[in-house]
């Protein structure tokens, strides 16, 4: 065929060059120069090539004269790289080579005088060459280093190298990458060297010296990319791999993906086969199923709605590999029969496309005239895809839209006009689409009823896609910090690599995702949802069971993303301690908290199940309680069931009712130890007290307050117990103490249960870990400290018999009611104000720190305080209550304060609470932005002034 007029002028061109570049042509015959200017006017690369390479310009003449040169690949090569001496040397001489032979191939694809299979067979065998004997060069390179690598019997171990893909099926394109895995048969240690090292140790070495070799840009260009992401746990996994570490993989966690590429794995170099066939029937069973396995529909139907996705997404319509009716759709077909009948059909496992579509004939899984068309539709596509990339050696399967390309095509491809050639690639590309689709079945009806879903199972199929997922979240789902949130969802998805799932997991696990995207993404804050929910999924995701939990239960799922999107705190609960998730079960029961007066009961209820003599199950119990419980107030809490008040109600009741149980598993280990004190033998009670101070005694707990507590008894000198082990009493009471404080502070695979705080008691740290009744009302009187009757304002018993609450009560109300020299007890209040500002830490700049700044949270309680203390000797009913918001009432109804400043500060009070609650919540610092609560702040810095300025 005449080369076009468009094209002669180039082709004139590009002959001139050489002419002026190599003066001589007498060993080119006028038939080839013919050739050259036509091929040098088609293929930019092969006219450069032959310009920088003299040594390709003299030699090509006598390659083209060889029907084929494959044969001579790696003899060639290993002459070449034996005479290397340095890596720089062996990168050049690979390069050298490469481009040498791709532009023999090259050439003789443009001359179109041998068939495809001549010249996928020559690229693939090609690459297979300069893998092995690069592998062979720099394994004598390691050994010299590193010793040789050996098994226990002290055999040298070589490394497998796996090619995959096309590579594997002996189809190579022209600019293909090249998919490799790595591995190797046994473990074992180097030997010979001074230093020996692990195999797998040396294998990696080995490893990234052929990747460097192949992939490494250098002045000369580069081989292949080289794509290691194939290989198990992908890019998060190890280099190499030995043979049982892979079986163990593929066995437990490999998924449908990975059996396809499976199909056409092959090992690199033929003298490895032997050595291969072991590896090879160990992955057999996963790769072909005994039965015929219907059940890789729903996997391939969900990889052609990837393939249809990827295609819209970057308007691939002109991509003759990815768009409908491309290469991926013939290569799709086949796979699909040798994967569901491959495992009875010996015929459907061979790795190159045209045999498996022979088999397919033979077998007539499809009409003849069906297969014909697949046949005729792969070979034009993959000919003309061949010549697309030969014509800058670049890696595309997109057609050209400059028109001087589209002719450079069209004529290499036969075609007089680019027109012609389209309609034939177009009428090629919808037989395959119209065989796709009766195959494997539309998905466009799903599709209408639910177009958002389909975007779900993309996001999750594609995870490992950065710039896939960045679409779809940015142009689909319409989300804010597109890339941000595929960091999130990538990272989730390589950290899920290396566990270890199980098949039944990972399928659970790719029903459950999409599900819980669309959940996620239905809520209005699911850029907060979105890591807390897949934190948690991260923590749960090897016990499958909770996995089906959430798939199962559609509403379940709907709660966890409600809980962890409006609160980290409940995410980081809920991956800690997973048995939570049965809450989720029953909203009706999940929003409803335990009413106050039976957390008690119910506690004594959820104990009984446990023998009590399982001391490690009662503590475990416990903690289970206390998280089942608190996951309920949170959760009623966020959908705004209960206020801030009686949350903290909740939270208090809880912890004295934990504070209750934890006493009686701590009374019944000392008492069977030691017996009881001989002074409660007809009480019926312990002779105990706990004092609750601060946040515990004022019945306003957090989530995560700490509880501040004072242990008492009334035991007097020269009691003893009435156990075989019989001991002092007051050491009973005080061996109790650190029992009850072990039971709280003990990590447990469930946690602790509180963090407990004893340094309010007498003396402090120093002092007795238990007070005698008396003892504590005389040091009330005579040695404690102004600010220690401040925290006597906010006391009161959470456990304890009449006996000890009448003895508490007396001291408290006694001391809150002494007559105080006014100025005095202002100074002394107002210095330890600032001398706890000072010691909790400086102001952050711009920020209303909600507790310690002047007008915050503990302005108001030390002026409540304050007024206790100043008028309860002329005003007893003042000491009733321990509360803030009570003494607050109390003061306005003894006529201590206004009524209007009264509300006020109660007011703030609780404001500045709901956003302390709130941020705790979400896990944030109590300071907010300085411009806001400004009318809160001034109304307590005008009563401080008031009463304490």
């Amino acid at each position: 065929m005449q080369l076009p007029a468009e094209l002669q002028q180039e082709a004139q061109h590009a002959f001139e060059q050489i002419q002026h570049a190599y003066s001589d042509l007498s060993h080119w015959s006028a038939e080839l120069q013919s050739q050259l200017s036509r091929v040098t006017a088609m293929s930019h690369f092969v006219k450069e090539a032959l310009l920088q390479d003299e040594v390709l310009f003299r030699t090509l003449p006598d390659r083209l004269a060889l029907s084929s040169r494959s044969a001579n690949y790696r003899s060639e090569l290993s002459l070449l790289l034996q005479s290397c001496s340095t890596e720089a040397d062996g990168h050049r001489v690979l390069r050298q080579f490469r481009n040498r032979e791709m532009v023999y191939i090259a050439w003789r694809d443009f001359v179109g005088n041998w068939s495809l299979e001549e010249s996928l067979s020559h690229l693939s065998a090609l690459a297979e060459a300069m893998i092995f004997e690069t592998y062979q060069w720099q394994y004598q390179v390691c050994c010299s280093e590193w010793g040789t690598p050996c098994n226990a019997e002290g055999e040298a171990q070589p490394m497998l190298i796996i090619g995959m893909g096309k590579l594997g099926g002996g189809e190579l394109n022209f600019s293909s990458d090249i998919d490799l895995i790595f591995t190797y048969p046994e473990n074992g240690e180097t030997q010979g060297a001074r230093r020996s090292i692990a195999n797998a140790q040396f294998f990696t070495r080995l490893g990234q010296r052929i990747i460097k070799a192949l992939d490494q840009q250098t002045f000369d260009g580069f081989c292949y990319r080289v794509d290691m992401r194939l290989r198990p746990f992908g890019e998060s996994g190890p280099l190499v791999m030995s043979y049982a570490a892979l079986e163990d993989y593929y066995q437990e966690q490999g998924r449908d993906w990975e059996r396809y590429a499976m199909v056409k794995a092959r090992v690199m170099g033929r003298e490895m086969y032997p050595e291969y066939q072991e590896l090879r029937q160990m992955l057999r069973p996963f790769v072909f199923r005994r039965y015929i396995d219907f059940s890789a529909i729903q996997s391939l139907r969900r990889m052609k709605s990837m393939i249809s996705s990827e295609v819209r997404r970057r308007g691939l319509g002109n991509n003759i590999k990815l768009g409908p009716g491309g290469i991926r759709e013939v290569e799709f077909i086949a796979q699909v029969f040798q994967l569901i009948r491959g495992g009875r059909e010996p015929s459907l496992r061979g790795r190159g496309l045209l045999e498996t579509l022979d088999a397919i004939q033979s077998l007539k899984l499809l009409e003849a005239g069906e297969v014909n068309q697949l046949r005729e539709a792969y070979c034009f596509l993959r000919r003309q895809e061949n010549l697309l990339q030969a014509m800058a050696d670049k890696q595309t399967q997109t057609l050209p839209e400059k028109p001087a390309e589209q002719q450079k095509l069209a004529f290499a491809m036969g075609f007089e006009i680019w027109q012609d050639m389209l309609t034939a690639t177009e009428q090629h590309m919808l037989n395959v689409h119209n065989v796709f689709a009766n195959l494997i079945g539309e998905d466009e009806e799903e599709e209408e009823t639910n177009p958002i879903a389909k975007h779900f199972n993309e996001l999750w199929d594609m995870a490992d896609r950065a710039e896939v997922v960045e679409h779809i979240l940015e142009h689909d789902l319409k989300v804010d910090n597109p890339q941000q949130k595929q960091t999130i969802i990538q990272q989730f998805k390589a950290d899920l690599a290396k566990k270890t799932l199980g098949p039944r997991g990972r399928e659970v696990l790719n029903r459950l995702m999409p599900k819980v995207f669309s959940a996620i993404y239905e809520h209005k804050d699911a850029e907060f949802g979105l890591p807390r929910v897949l934190h948690v999924l991260h923590r749960i995701v090897t016990r499958t069971t909770y996995l089906e939990l959430l798939d199962e239960h559609p509403a379940a799922l709907t709660q966890l993303v409600r809980l962890c999107t409006a609160s980290p705190m409940i995410s980081e609960q809920l991956g800690r301690y997973p048995i939570l998730l049965d809450e989720l079960l029953d909203p009706t029961h999940l929003y409803n908290p335990v009413p106050l007066e039976s957390y008690k009961t119910e506690l004594r209820d959820y104990l009984a199940r446990i023998p009590e003599e399982d001391m490690e199950q009662q503590m475990e119990a416990l903690r289970q309680f206390k998280q089942t419980c608190i996951l309920r107030i949170a959760a009623a809490d966020i959908a705004g069931v209960l206020p801030v008040m009686k949350v903290s109600d909740h939270l208090t009741y809880l912890a004295e009712a934990i504070v209750d149980a934890g006493i009686n598993q701590a009374w019944q280990q000392m008492a069977a130890k030691y017996g009881e004190p001989t002074h409660i033998k007809d009480r019926g009670s312990k002779g105990f007290a706990v004092i609750g101070y601060g946040k515990v005694g004022g019945w306003e707990l957090g989530y995560n307050s700490d509880l501040d507590i004072v242990f008492m008894h009334d035991c007097p000198v020269n009691v003893y117990t009435d156990g075989k082990k019989e001991i002092d009493g007051r050491q009973f009471y005080l061996r109790l103490a650190q029992r009850i404080i072990h039971i709280f502070s003990t990590r447990t695979a469930s946690g602790i249960l509180y963090e407990v705080d004893t340094r309010l008691r007498p003396s402090g740290a120093s002092g007795l870990l238990v007070s005698p009744t008396d003892a504590f009302d005389e040091y009330q009187h005579n040695d404690a400290w102004t600010w220690e009757h401040q925290a006597l304002v906010r006391a009161r018993m959470i456990y304890g018999d009449s006996a000890l609450q009448q003895a508490f009560l007396g001291t408290r109300n006694n001391v809150l009611c002494k007559h105080r020299e006014a100025g005095t007890l202002k100074q002394q209040v107002v210095e330890m104000r600032e001398k706890m500002r000072d010691h909790l830490g400086g102001k952050k700049s711009g920020r209303f720190m909600l507790k310690q700044d002047a007008g915050g949270i503990t302005d108001i309680e030390f002026l409540a305080q304050y007024l206790v203390l100043q008028f309860s000797h002329d005003k007893p009913k003042l000491t009733r209550w321990s509360d803030n918001v009570r003494i607050f009432e109390s003061m306005m109804a003894q006529g201590v304060m206004e009524e209007s400043q009264a509300m006020a500060l109660t007011h703030a009070y609780t404001t500045l609470r709901d956003e302390i609650h709130h941020r705790n919540l979400l896990n944030l610092d109590a300071d907010v932005a300085d411009s806001k609560f400004n009318a809160e702040k001034a109304i307590v810095v005008k009563a401080w002034q008031e009463w304490l300025g």
